[in-house]
């Protein structure tokens, strides 16, 4: 087996710009502004992908305007992207909207039951960790499939970017949690299907500033 034998598939994931949320509320899947007057970050981001990629987005707002913002630092208007709503926040249920205090007042047995295993606790009406792991790694192996050989850059949220760490490095869902990943940082995987259609992952950064280059394969 040669290195051309191995097709290569490369993800930019992109956590979204920093929401405007003073109040800290805890807003998982509902909509909420962002800042996205950073320009010397967008630069760098702007500087740093590749310009000839496939763009994926969440139906959530925040990382649509972040990829616009990226755009506007590149001088050009955004090239089609495919909505993937597998790719969103964690649901929180009817957590999102308050506050952790107002959380840990008004409903302390279940803060507590989640902080005690937060992978597999679910919140109510919401979903767990490992069910986020579970839609992400669907969506990395289709969209893999679908842009085989190309690079990805998927404008993402905290908690995929950790589910898609836990698919790429087999890691228990939890263990993943422990990954800081901030706003408009960059997580580069490489999904690499070999001749026998096996597919391995390698990771070749993670929670990288904006700017950073990478030096080629």
């Amino acid at each position: 087996m040669t290195h051309t034998d191995i097709v290569t598939t490369r993800w930019w994931l992109i956590r979204h710009a920093p929401p405007i949320n003073p109040d800290r509320r805890i807003y998982g899947q509902s909509d909420i502004p962002v800042d996205t007057g950073d320009a010397a970050s967008y630069a760098g981001l702007a500087t740093a992908l590749p310009t000839d990629a496939a763009w994926v987005v969440t139906h959530l707002l925040r990382t649509q305007e972040t990829a616009a913002a990226i755009h506007r630092a590149r001088g050009g208007l955004p090239p089609a992207h495919h909505v993937e709503r597998d790719l969103a926040e964690q649901h929180f249920g009817e957590w999102q909207g308050l506050t952790h205090d107002e959380l840990n007042a008004g409903r302390p047995a279940e803060a507590h039951r989640f902080w005690l295993a937060p992978a597999t606790e679910r919140p109510p009406g919401g979903e767990s960790f490992t069910q986020v792991v579970t839609r992400v790694g669907a969506v990395l192996d289709r969209l893999s499939e679908r842009h085989a050989g190309r690079d990805v850059v998927a404008v993402a949220h905290g908690g995929p970017i950790r589910a898609a760490l836990t698919v790429a490095l087999g890691i228990d869902a939890e263990a993943a949690l422990r990954f800081r990943v901030d706003t408009l940082s960059l997580t580069r995987l490489d999904h690499l299907r070999l001749p026998d259609r096996t597919a391995v992952w390698r990771v070749a950064g993670v929670n990288l500033p904006p700017g950073t280059v990478l030096p080629p394969l």
